[in-house]
């Protein structure tokens, strides 16, 4: 491949709901530009950008892969993209290296959840956006019904530039509603012919809408034309072009990725109407004054890495965008996010797996390097005289939570070796250890994201491991006072053993954990002994008598006690201590509590009554609703953990993929009697076992 200037340059995401045929399309682009002499199709599992064994078994992405592909003398960096909800990062990674997507929308299936996902987010990075309409070539095919399906979704905006010729299996070419020509497919190519007597009057139509659409992006051009004066096809295609890169048109094309029709018109319309990658303006914030400013291609140079792959044999690979600059094999640059340098050997692009070499990668352009010692996803790269940061990419929080053991004793650390190489690769898995439970927890989007993250650790690092639902963080306090007393007293020839304590025991308001009271007079308990009564108390704090939870919001009062001038020792007071408490806590009516979370769920007004239904059925208390923009609504609710560990995936059933929500801890309530019992029960069994 040889080396492009940044005005001959686009990145382009290739976005879309799972099933559109994303994989598909960016297939039948490399092939049709002759990046590669075959055709593969997903059911085969040989697509150059599906590679990955988790991809093959399940005909789905996962991950954002890079495609290059020549065309026109120009270079057009393709980025495929996962389709499903839980694989959301490596879009929103990829969308922040790009400057256009391509969304694909199934001429059978029409705007799908995935679809509006992938919209809104593209909206959010204030992307342009052309719609390819895929499988023109299937039947009940219907490209009318699909733009009205688009425009009432997306609004008017959506401009069809193009007209299917042909319909389902009869699908055979293309009809251009900008140079008012057809398009018919000639083995890997295609003829021009004029446009069939029957479509003249509907291509007439749409090119005079297309012509109305056009000039209101150019003041000048839409006075014109509102006065009857003539306006060239040249100052059309530049207002038009106007329109779509400033985000006000977006341009409604078709293919058939499977018949390898409308391909090469793709890649068309992707140079003539989307930004060359150095016009794009970017923002980064100056590290030496610490004000955001606005730069172009000439500045010194700034990159983002927008993804990390780890590879056990290579190490990790670091996907770039500059922006700015140039950066060369064989050099140095700056990570301004850790603020250390790092050694760049080698740079090359990616067409799937295969790696193409590069002598460097120019301003607007994407490569890769490997073995970078401490960047990770969203670092800025820069000059060192000239520090800048990006803003960083917001990925998701994940909320889908399990507990992870290693299935072989005493691979424990292997297994959080490989995780920590898989969290430099995604940022949305995050590992962590509960100091309560002692389980390692591991957190992602979604239960099919950790299924996978489970069979790359198997994989790349060898080692596997289990998973279950995360034991939930209960509670035990007292809702009574109890005064008791705790003796121990041992002879066993030689010196025996005695502590005396007696105590009172009762509520605090909750969040106040543990409070431990002297009123000792007199020396009844003698004070050296008065610091291990204190820690005999707090350790059995962390094992209460119902089920062995940790107990919280308890005063224990010290208010007398004995002791033995021989015999009496620290021992002894801590063991007489915990028979007190144990006694207390029995006597003080123990309960068991559990945590609660706020919930924070968005979703689409027609949701709202399945969603709350389903929260009550969850023993929620539903704290408020508002609407938001975009005819979304969110509801507040207040939720028992031990009901929204499957949250994930209930409210994906449940808004088919659409709603989303956040959650926080907030405090903890008393458990009903009957599930207490349960809960008390198994962990019983639990300990026995």
């Amino acid at each position: 491949m040889k080396a492009y200037t940044g005005d001959k340059i686009r990145n382009v995401a290739i976005v879309g709901h799972g099933g559109a045929g994303t994989t598909s399309v960016t297939e039948a682009l490399l092939y049709r530009s002759g990046a590669i002499d075959r055709m593969c199709k997903v059911e085969d599992g040989a697509t150059t950008t599906d590679f990955e064994p988790e991809e093959i078994k399940r005909k789905v992405s996962v991950n954002a892969t890079l495609a290059p592909v020549e065309w026109r003398d120009s270079k057009i960096n393709f980025i495929d993209t996962p389709g499903f909800a839980d694989f959301v990062a490596e879009v929103k990674g990829a969308f922040r290296a790009v400057d256009s997507a391509l969304i694909v929308v199934s001429a059978t299936a029409g705007v799908q959840v995935g679809t509006e996902q992938c919209w809104k987010l593209a909206e959010e990075a204030h992307l342009p956006r052309i719609i390819l309409v895929n499988k023109m070539d299937r039947e009940n095919a219907d490209f009318d019904s699909i733009l009205d399906n688009l425009r009432s979704k997306f609004g008017k905006k959506v401009l069809p530039l193009e007209l299917p010729l042909g319909k389902e299996e009869d699908f055979e070419g293309i009809i251009d509603c900008v140079r008012m020509k057809a398009y018919r497919k000639n083995g890997n190519g295609s003829d021009e012919i004029e446009i069939p007597d029957e479509y003249k009057e509907y291509a007439a139509d749409m090119h005079e809408k297309m012509v109305e659409a056009a000039v209101e992006a150019d003041d000048d051009c839409m006075m014109r034309y509102l006065e009857g004066e003539p306006v060239s096809d040249e100052e059309i295609r530049k207002c038009l072009i106007k329109g779509i890169r400033q985000a006000i048109i977006f341009p409604m094309i078709c293919c058939s990725a499977a018949k390898n029709i409308g391909l090469g018109r793709t890649m068309n319309a992707i140079i003539d109407y989307t930004y060359p990658a150095i016009l794009n303006d970017f923002k980064v914030t100056d590290v030496a004054t610490d004000k955001e400013e606005t730069r172009d291609a000439g500045a010194p140079m700034a990159a983002l890495v927008f993804k990390t792959m780890s590879d056990p044999f290579v190490g990790r690979l670091s996907f770039i965008r500059v922006f700015s600059g140039t950066i060369k094999a064989d050099s140095t640059v700056y990570n301004a996010s850790r603020e250390k340098d790092e050694r760049i050997a080698s740079v090359f692009t990616m067409r799937g797996k295969t790696q193409i070499p590069m002598k460097e990668i120019t301003a607007g352009d994407i490569g890769v390097t490997s073995k970078l010692q401490f960047t990770a996803t969203g670092d800025t790269l820069s000059d060192k005289n000239d520090p800048v940061l990006f803003a960083p990419i917001e990925f998701p929080l994940p909320m889908y939570t399990r507990a992870i053991t290693a299935r072989k004793k005493g691979d424990e650390d292997k297994v959080m070796n490989a995780l920590n190489r898989l969290m430099d690769e995604d940022p949305t898995i995050i590992v962590t250890r509960n100091p309560v439970t002692k389980e390692t927890l591991i957190s992602g989007m979604g239960d099919q994201h950790i299924e996978i993250i489970m069979e790359r650790m198997k994989r790349k690092f060898g080692v596997e491991a289990d998973l279950k639902a995360p034991i939930i963080e209960y509670r035990e306090t007292i809702r009574g006072k109890a005064h008791v007393q705790g003796k121990h007293k041992k002879q066993s020839g030689g010196h025996g053993q005695y502590g005396d304590v007696v105590i009172d025991m009762e509520p605090l308001p909750p969040g106040s954990g543990f409070e431990f009271v002297d009123k000792i007079f007199g020396g009844a308990v003698p004070r050296q002994y008065i610091p291990a009564v204190e820690k005999g108390m707090t350790e059995c704090m962390q094992h209460g008598v119902l089920a062995g939870y940790p107990v919280v919001d308890v005063r224990i009062t010290l208010v007398d006690g004995s002791y033995h001038p021989v015999d009496s020792s620290e021992m002894a007071f801590k063991t007489a201590s915990s028979i007190a408490f144990k006694k207390a806590m029995e006597e003080a009516q123990p309960v068991l509590m559990e945590p609660y979370y706020n919930l924070y769920v968005t979703c689409e007004e027609s949701m709202m009554g399945d969603v709350i239904g389903d929260l009550n059925s969850k023993r929620g208390r539903i704290l408020g609703m508002q609407s938001l923009d975009d005819g979304l609504n969110r509801v507040e609710a207040q939720v028992p953990y031990a009901e929204i560990t499957e949250y994930a995936v209930d409210l994906r059933a449940l808004t088919q993929g659409m709603g989303t929500f956040e959650m926080k801890f907030d405090h903890y309530e008393d458990v009903p009697a009957k599930m207490a019992e349960k809960i008390i029960a198994d962990a019983k069994a639990r300990a026995e076992k």
